[in-house]
């Protein structure tokens, strides 16, 4: 079983070592993240090179994960990939393999985003066409605008009521989150 987290790494920095086509990919999910991202390489795509990366264009060395918080092994080359995950997971980085995840400690869920609402699907196997389609099928479910500013205001509020009224508060707060998602037996059964 796999932890399931969220992670704040905004301005923390993140080697990608691999300059293709995944490499591309990963550093795009890093970059929404707000991380600062290096790749290294001996040849980098063009589309490595369109995002906002520094590039180093020669092969791997182990002193390129000094300064790291993440890394990911995304060569061509199973060897270097393996060589890449092993000093990281020496030094006690977050580290994702492309070629084989089970060797890194970090994989990718597939996500699903509305505003600042994330849902990440996971399916704890090698299946990520299988985690695509489960997102596909919430993401069918998943209003396109929720009221979020005004649900964090009544629960702001309610959290400075005392004791039974704060339970009220929130219960109806509860019900009516539940009732946007069309969830109504629940919403009846907690506002009984």
């Amino acid at each position: 079983m796999l932890l399931a987290a969220f992670l704040n790494f905004q301005d923390a920095q993140a080697v990608v070592v691999g300059g293709g086509v995944v490499a591309a990919r990963r550093i795009g999910t890093l970059l929404h993240a707000g991380l600062r991202v290096t790749v290294i390489a001996p040849a980098i795509s063009p589309g490595v090179r369109a995002q906002d990366v520094a590039v180093i264009e020669r092969p791997y060395l182990e002193t390129d994960l000094e300064g790291a918080r993440l890394v990911l092994a995304c060569t061509d080359n199973p060897d270097i990939n393996d060589r890449v995950t092993a000093d990281a997971l020496k030094r006690g980085l977050l580290v994702g393999h492309a070629g084989n995840a089970a060797l890194g400690n970090l994989r990718f869920p597939a996500v699903i985003g509305r505003g600042s609402v994330q849902i990440a699907v996971n399916t704890g196997r090698e299946l990520p066409m299988l985690a695509q389609a489960l997102t596909e099928r919430l993401e069918t479910a998943l209003p396109d605008t929720l009221p979020l500013d005004a649900w964090m205001d009544r629960r702001s509020a309610a959290l400075r009521l005392n004791g039974a009224e704060r339970e009220t508060a929130l219960k109806h707060l509860r019900t009516d989150i539940r009732r946007h998602f069309l969830l109504e037996a629940d919403a009846q059964e907690l506002s009984a």
